[in-house]
């Protein structure tokens, strides 16, 4: 079982290679936190993850699946933003033999 965030953050879960890259399997992240922002700081903290990892990952959030936009894009009044305690789960390709 997933540990509930601490207040003010959600928890991002790593799955496969995100997991590996990050050696970890969850983390607690601030909230509020634009989607369209996670990728520039999931990169901020394991530099590189964004070209080995994220950029072929699916993100899902509270289950849900979501397309993360360009974080280079202006604000726009719908975009989605991840919320204190949500759940965001990092979803690399899976190959199998």
């Amino acid at each position: 079982m997933t540990p509930k965030p601490p207040k003010g953050h959600f928890n991002i879960l790593y799955f496969a290679s995100a997991g590996s890259y990050t050696s970890k399997n969850v983390e607690a992240l601030p909230a509020p936190l634009p989607l369209r922002k996670l990728f520039s700081t999931l990169e901020e903290r394991y530099q590189g993850i964004r070209a080995s990892v994220l950029d072929h990952s699916l993100v899902t959030i509270n289950l849900a699946y979501a397309d993360v936009p360009d974080d280079k894009a202006p604000e726009d009044k719908d975009e989605i933003v991840i919320q204190e305690g949500d759940e965001v789960a990092i979803i690399p390709p899976v190959s199998s033999g």
